[in-house]
């Protein structure tokens, strides 16, 4: 997760928290470092998903996903994005 600054990361620790309730792995960039700079180290890095946390997102109780093949998903609430993630990843799980 990225959050724009320090001010979202209490938001970005429910968000974790909640993801992780659904078996979601979940790490919190909170460097002090710009956000473009930000989403630039984690498409270095191939994550999958970055979940970009600011005011808009904090005050709706959404976030902000972006898909690192693609780009941006728009603002969803946890539950809608846990379910994007359901889509893409069960089909991967052996049972």
């Amino acid at each position: 997760m990225l959050p724009i600054s320090e001010d979202f990361f209490e938001y970005a620790n429910e968000v974790k928290t909640e993801l992780a309730t659904h078996g979601v792995r979940v790490e919190i960039d909170c460097r002090d470092e710009k956000l473009g700079k930000k989403i630039r180290d984690a498409q270095i890095q191939k994550i999958p998903y970055m979940v970009v946390l600011g005011e808009k997102e904090a005050s709706s109780k959404q976030v902000a996903p972006r898909d690192r093949s693609k780009g941006d998903l728009g603002a969803m609430s946890i539950n809608d994005f846990v379910k994007v993630l359901e889509e893409e990843f069960n089909p991967l799980i052996c049972k």
